[in-house]
């Protein structure tokens, strides 16, 4: 899938020769193959996620098919999906939505803010496409040239779906496929993979153990701990009750003494 980015200018300057920059994101290069004013009609008053043909802009991009997946204009402002107006308008978003990032809000909290609606016109300045079909002709300095991609997945189960591998299979020399070769500071050649993250090895299977065990450990210590607990608990509830009942007989003892009358001799 490719992303094609055209710098449109502003209605003053139509008549202008303008500078469009297409990326192809697969390949991991840029050109800048768009240049006459004839580029930019063929989008106008289009939707985000239609398709548009690429024949109105040339030879070059004979086959080519283009999809809109939106743009801004100079000052900034997105186009966003849903509002079917060619200029701004602004809109109550929450949180989560497209256009409105909501960082530091409230959970439910709504703000106004200036979008563009998703009708391309020629106040955009940036207008993002994806080519979803090639055409006949390569793109020179971007299709017809291939940078790989530097970085693999680094999940034990993604590696698996990537090379089609079994639970039974070690992953980590797949790994290896897209290792990278290069040359630190010092002058000396180093080579550096991903670190693969849930990868299951005796080693882990050995810490899990651990772990249960040492869980299994503790539990059976609170459980002895809260035994004696209890038994102890017990025992100083019951040394209360005897002192209790101990003073309580005494005060009974004291006052049948002194409620007896005193005999005269």
């Amino acid at each position: 899938m490719m992303l094609v980015i055209m710098e449109l200018k502003s209605s003053v300057d139509f008549h202008e020769v303008h500078n469009r920059n297409l990326t192809y994101e697969i390949l991991g290069f840029y050109d800048s193959p768009f240049g006459v004013r004839s580029h930019r009609r063929a989008f106008f008053d289009k939707r985000i996620s239609q398709e548009v043909s690429g024949d109105a802009l040339g030879e070059e991009f004979k086959g080519y098919v283009f999809k809109i997946m939106g743009g801004c204009d100079k000052q900034g402002f997105p186009m966003k999906q849903g509002v079917l107006t060619p200029g701004r308008v602004r809109l109550l978003l929450y949180r989560g939505t497209p256009c409105f990032r909501g960082y530091g809000r409230r959970n439910g909290e709504r703000r106004r803010k200036s979008v563009r609606g998703c009708i391309v016109s020629q106040d955009l300045s940036v207008l993002n496409l994806v080519i979803v079909k090639k055409g006949e002709n390569d793109l020179p300095g971007l299709t017809d040239v291939e940078k790989p991609r530097m970085r693999g997945p680094k999940r034990a189960s993604k590696i698996r779906k990537l090379f089609n591998l079994s639970k039974e299979d070690d992953v980590r020399k797949y790994v290896n496929t897209y290792r990278r070769t290069f040359t630190n500071k010092s002058g000396k050649k180093v080579s550096k993979a991903p670190k693969i993250q849930r990868l299951v090895t005796p080693l882990t299977l050995q810490r899990k153990r651990a772990r249960i065990s040492d869980k299994k450990k503790r539990i059976s210590k609170a459980k002895a701990e809260a035994a004696e607990y209890q038994k102890l608990l017990a025992t100083r509830l019951k040394e209360q009750r005897e002192r209790r009942s101990e003073s309580l007989a005494k005060k009974r003892s004291r006052l049948s003494v002194a409620s007896k009358p005193s005999v005269v001799a």
